[in-house]
């Protein structure tokens, strides 16, 4: 086979890669961006139920878990395309109670509270229109439980 023949392969394949090339590069920015925000997610998680457990009251709890919660999200540079809800629940000796009764426990009794965060993550600017089934966005959730201090009066 002569030389002739061969013109214009390479530039057939490059046709022919480039788009998968490209879609791989795509699969792997959406992968990356949703590990990172997955690590930041739980880091707010655990701040803001952290922030709540050392509340006196269930109000004020709330209050200080949506503050720990945004200040780690905006420290770490995501920005959720949802808004800042989270969801909060307690327990006392072990069985599930509203946040409220939670707070409410006697002192001396072993009493938790749990905050659930969940943020929508955007693909929107790394995705695109070719890859059939791409997700625009996806969310994350993440939890965490902290106890409330059983020797100190709640309200």
């Amino acid at each position: 086979m002569s030389r002739r023949a061969e013109r214009g392969s390479v530039s057939i394949e490059v046709a022919v890669l480039a788009p998968a090339f490209i879609a791989l590069m795509v699969l792997a920015g959406v992968a990356g961006r949703s590990a990172v925000a997955a690590e930041v997610v739980e880091a707010a998680a655990h701040d803001a139920a952290r922030a709540a457990s050392i509340s006196r009251s269930a109000d004020a709890a709330r209050t200080a878990a949506r503050e720990a919660a945004r200040k780690q999200l905006d420290w770490r540079g995501l920005a959720c395309t949802n808004d800042l809800d989270p969801t909060f629940s307690g327990s006392v000796a072990g069985n599930p109670v509203s946040f409220d009764d939670a707070f409410s426990s006697p002192v001396g009794e072993d009493a938790t509270v749990t905050v659930e965060i969940s943020c929508l993550v955007s693909f929107k600017d790394i995705s695109l229109d070719v890859v059939p089934g791409m997700p625009t966005d996806n969310r994350i959730t993440a939890s965490f439980t902290s106890p409330l201090d059983r020797y100190r009066s709640r309200q």
